[in-house]
């Protein structure tokens, strides 16, 4: 009995000696050879499940790791002879790609097993010849011309075929201040889940972007006669502000390709929180072009500033008035171009009428087209005298772009009678003697009386002579100066730029609190252009973000006030669309546009000082 036990004990203790003595280890596998433009798996086996922190090193510049790491668990039992055994084992699998020819050193994997560090060997594979059709057991890539858009094996290739992106342009050559539509869109036959990209600053052009809806739907498109996946990404109205070759550069985007993991059982993924797909990072190059702009021809005195197709009418309120009644002209421009940068129609009223500034009703919207709706003017004038006149049509000139030439619009000219006001003229009563200017002599004796005093030749009489003469003089002086100042317009303009741009910024602040952000938004850039085409007298045609820059600055405008001018422009053009509280983007908006114009408004006076 005692041999027995003996015996079973000496069996035990070789068998626990035998699982101690049984190291860990990393083993690999990979091919040593295989083709350029081929995939391979890189495989790392540990002969047991309790492993922490594995990790690979840098793989080599000419290999390209497109999928993994993904993992797989084996464990087996045995009964020998009435004796039980068990193993398990953990492997890690990368696929790679063999972008270039050479010889490449895969350094070794490190991981923390049964609480020891552990290191696998480094590896070398040779890239040589050409890619093989299907070589290494790596499932092939999925190809069909039908535009089957199954979901690909992990590991499978993403060529430039299978994913890319094009960009186009609705013209190629355009005129200054012409749009342009420039759209980015997506061909795709494998699992696209995620695609980000943002358009750079672009010289030379002003930029919008159209709203497109944010859930996208692809269509199916062949090309080259192959079945695509197709959605339009992303589209942009440009406005070239510089003439010659202006350069749209290159996107790289960034997008995230979803693949099956084929090397994964589904009911280990299952259990053991294993997944049965691969996300795959890809990045797509948009590619850049090339935009001609010519510029305008010869302009024509009148030219309104507009560039694009347009329709000009008009309306009156009423045709029969009394001298001192209001009359409202509407004028609407109407098509699609740069219509917030037009000018505002002129009417060339008779003699004896009263005209006010136009008030201007914004109705436009950002198309694929460009701006597209309808500026509405409503011009207020006052007849002041009686009579029968004659409104001559208004005339509106464009620069036609399918036509590339200029266009002359005019309105229907109106007949206005005016009958006589209602205002009543002070007349003089000479009935009463003493409205008469000759009195009646007096009769009887005068007393004479000679003063000590004599008026003629003193100090009060001198006083009393050229007090008279010296005011009139002061009188001639100023309004001669009024008037000097009156016909130079230009001086004009300048010093009621900054009250014109106060009372615009007044009723946007009025709009702000009632919640109206387009119309706030428009009233805030109108007021912003408008103060620097006064202060710089500056046509409407020629206003840009450069031209204002460089402009303020020969006016010794610090360059850290241009900007904060710039930013405010560019806030009022873009915070509409910018997400987020609605009242918060109006405040910040109206505060950034009020600064700037009061701190330009300040060198400029003191220069005029100066």
């Amino acid at each position: 009995m005692t041999r027995c036990i003996l015996h079973i004990f000496l069996t035990c203790l070789c068998f626990v000696c035998g699982i101690t003595n049984t190291q860990a280890q990393i083993s690999v596998s990979v091919p040593s050879r295989v083709s350029t433009g081929e995939n391979f798996r890189l495989s790392f086996t540990i002969n047991t499940q309790d492993v922490e922190g594995f990790r690979v090193g840098n793989i080599p510049g000419g290999l390209e790791v497109i999928a993994g790491p993904y993992t797989s668990q084996q464990s087996s039992y045995q009964v020998v002879n009435g004796h039980t055994s068990s193993s398990s084992s953990i492997t890690y699998t990368y696929t790679l790609y063999a972008d270039k020819p050479g010889t490449y050193t895969i350094p070794a994997a490190h991981a923390k097993i049964n609480g020891k560090a552990v290191s696998s060997r480094a590896v070398r594979v040779t890239v040589s010849g050409s890619s093989r059709s299907n070589g290494g057991g790596v499932p092939p890539m999925h190809q069909d011309d039908g535009g089957d858009n199954t979901m690909r094996s992990a590991g499978s290739p993403i060529s430039g075929k299978d994913l890319f992106i094009k960009v186009s342009a609705s013209k190629r050559r355009v005129h200054e201040q012409e749009p342009v539509l420039l759209t980015y869109k997506v061909y795709t036959l494998v699992d696209l889940t995620q695609l980000e990209g943002k358009m750079p600053d672009l010289t030379g052009f002003h930029t919008q972007e159209v709203p497109l809806p944010q859930q996208k739907s692809f269509k199916m498109e062949r090309v080259n006669g192959r079945a695509y996946r197709s959605v339009t990404w992303s589209q942009y109205v440009m406005y070239p502000q510089m003439t010659g070759k202006l350069e749209v550069p290159s996107i790289t985007f960034k997008g995230i390709v979803v693949q099956q993991n084929r090397a994964v059982d589904p009911f280990e993924a299952f259990f053991n929180g294993g997944s049965g797909y691969v996300e795959v990072k890809r990045e797509i190059k948009a590619p850049g072009l090339t935009i001609q702009v010519d510029p305008l021809p010869k302009k024509p005195e009148n030219f309104s500033g507009g560039v694009g197709r347009f329709n000009i009418s008009s309306q009156l309120s009423k045709t029969d008035v009394q001298a001192g009644d209001p009359i409202t002209m509407r004028v609407v421009v109407s098509g699609v171009g740069n219509l917030k940068l037009i000018k505002a129609p002129d009417i060339n009223l008779p003699k004896n009428f009263d005209k006010y500034d136009p008030k201007i009703t914004d109705k436009t919207k950002l198309t694929a087209k460009g701006v597209e709706g309808n500026m509405v003017y409503d011009i207020l004038f006052v007849p002041r005298q009686q009579g029968h006149y004659t409104i001559p049509a208004i005339e509106f000139v464009y620069f036609d772009v399918q036509t590339n030439a200029y266009k002359t619009l005019r309105t229907k000219s109106f007949s206005i009678n005016v009958a006589k006001g209602t205002g009543k003229n002070a007349t003089a009563v000479y009935d009463n003697p003493k409205d008469n200017d000759i009195h009646d002599i007096k009769h009887g004796e005068a007393s004479c009386s000679v003063s000590g005093v004599r008026f003629v030749g003193s100090g009060t009489y001198w006083v009393c002579l050229l007090l008279p003469l010296i005011g009139f003089i002061v009188l001639l002086i100023l309004f001669h100066k009024r008037a000097v100042e009156r016909a130079d317009i230009i001086s004009l303009r300048k010093k009621k730029a900054d009250s014109i741009a106060r009372a615009r910024l007044k009723k946007a602040s009025q709009l702000m609190h009632a919640g109206r952000g387009d119309a706030f938004y428009d009233e805030v850039l109108r007021a912003l252009w408008d103060y620097a085409g006064s202060k710089l007298i500056m046509p409407v045609e020629q206003l840009s973000r450069d031209n204002i820059a460089e402009t303020f600055a020969q006016h010794d405008v610090q360059q850290e006030t241009i900007e904060k001018f710039l930013l405010a422009l560019d806030a009022c053009e873009y915070e509409r669309y910018a997400p987020g509280d609605a009242s918060g983007n109006m405040g910040k908006t109206y505060t950034a546009a009020a600064v700037a114009i009061s701190e330009i408004e300040d060198v400029m006076k003191k220069k005029r000082k100066l």
